[in-house]
């Protein structure tokens, strides 16, 4: 089954303490198409301006089930954000962002890709991500990102959306913030009786909880040795556990739990190299020695006396 993702596409310029890079391919749905396309066909709908090395995201693109036929060019600067890490790889201190075309971005979303059965909203403004529903025919699953500039900003947008969505992903601290409950049970039920079925709250190096209206269900992070770059994590988490959905077609909680680990599996790989670049390299094989090493990580033998 083919996923739908909106979301932005540009360049960053990441600096951690482990090496810097300059101008390479970003943006949620960059992040989110290269995880993704392991596992199911995408069409990306986007926006860059004249000045984006489109030849060079062919290229990276070139062997994977992605569909660009969507992405927008305008004339003008493409969004661009530079970034630091330091020793707090959860924490991202923002230097530069320049929005370019992307602050004029309404998304057109192709005929051909209107009866896309999974549809995921990318972190942008929810004013355009409601805009999107209108322009497609009946999903399977509508799953969404949002940041704590727009639970501030559009916060009476956000919860319209919430009322329309199956699924959202956020971090702790927007849940805390757009819920105000600390408690993080406490929270996703509040975003539940709110409208989304399902809520995946992530929390970075700790892992990610997925909460259902009967059930809680948590993945720790993959212990890696060396993390480089957090950049993208959390859209390469959304893309391997939205694609498992969509490539498997199949809503179950044993599956979405399935899912949970793919999209565990697929973050941890993105954090392993600068921009998408470890993304690109991964095989099938990579993706499930993967999910196989989580499975090692939780499973035990219970104690029945």
């Amino acid at each position: 089954m083919t996923v739908l993702v909106v979301g932005s596409v540009a360049l960053d310029s990441v600096e951690t303490p482990f090496g810097k890079a300059d101008h390479v391919l970003g943006g949620s749905g960059t992040f989110f198409s290269a995880s993704a396309s392991h596992l199911a066909p995408v069409q990306l709908v986007g926006v860059i301006g004249n000045d984006f090395p489109i030849d060079e995201l062919k290229k990276a693109f070139a062997n994977r089930p992605i569909d660009l036929s969507g992405l927008e060019q305008q004339d003008g600067a493409s969004f661009r954000w530079r970034g630091r890490y330091r020793h707090d790889l959860n924490m991202a201190e923002t230097l530069e962002t320049h929005l370019g075309v992307f602050s004029n971005f309404r998304p057109k979303i192709p005929d051909q890709f209107r009866g896309a059965p999974f549809v995921f909203l990318g972190n942008i403004d929810p004013r355009l991500q409601l805009d999107v529903l209108t322009q497609v025919s009946k999903p399977k699953l509508v799953a969404c990102d949002t940041m704590n500039f727009w639970i501030e900003s559009r916060r009476p947008d956000l919860m319209q959306l919430l009322e329309h969505v199956d699924l959202i992903t956020l971090n702790d601290a927007e849940a805390r913030q757009l819920t105000e409950e600390f408690n993080l049970i406490k929270a996703a039920r509040w975003i539940m009786a709110h409208g989304p079925k399902y809520v995946v709250i992530k929390k970075g190096e700790h892992g990610a909880f997925m909460f259902t209206k009967d059930s809680i269900f948590f993945a720790p992070a993959y212990p890696l040795e060396s993390v480089f770059d957090p950049t993208g994590a959390g859209d390469s988490f959304a893309g391997g556990f939205i694609g498992y959905l969509a490539r498997t077609n199949d809503l179950s909680e044993a599956n979405l739990r399935r899912a949970v680990v793919y999209g565990s599996a697929m973050g941890s790989f993105a954090v392993e190299k600068f921009s998408v670049q470890r993304l690109l390299e991964i095989t099938p094989q990579d993706i499930q020695r993967r999910v196989a090493d989580f499975h090692r990580l939780v499973v035990f033998e219970q104690d029945v006396s």
